[in-house]
């Protein structure tokens, strides 16, 4: 089992964003996700740091999106 890599909000936005979410900004440094089917996230915009693996579990867990399904995402294979 591969662990989930730091990722910057530069690369979770990109990822959301193909994958159907659109974002809306949110409370100061955050900003607010939601997919069509109702799926919802925040994301912590600090763009000079990066958001640790705990974060990033608790976003997939918020949108439904398994740890390997993420791990595709990131390569660039997108769930259907």
């Amino acid at each position: 089992m591969s662990r989930i890599p730091p990722a910057t909000f530069r690369e979770l936005d990109g990822i959301l964003r193909r994958l159907g979410f659109e974002s809306r900004q949110g409370k100061g440094s955050h900003v607010f996700y939601r997919h069509p089917d109702g799926r919802t996230t925040t994301v912590p915009d600090h763009r000079a740091r990066q958001i640790g693996p705990s974060l990033i579990r608790s976003i997939l867990s918020d949108i439904n999106l398994t740890r390997d399904e993420y791990l595709a995402a990131r390569q660039g294979r997108f769930p259907s």
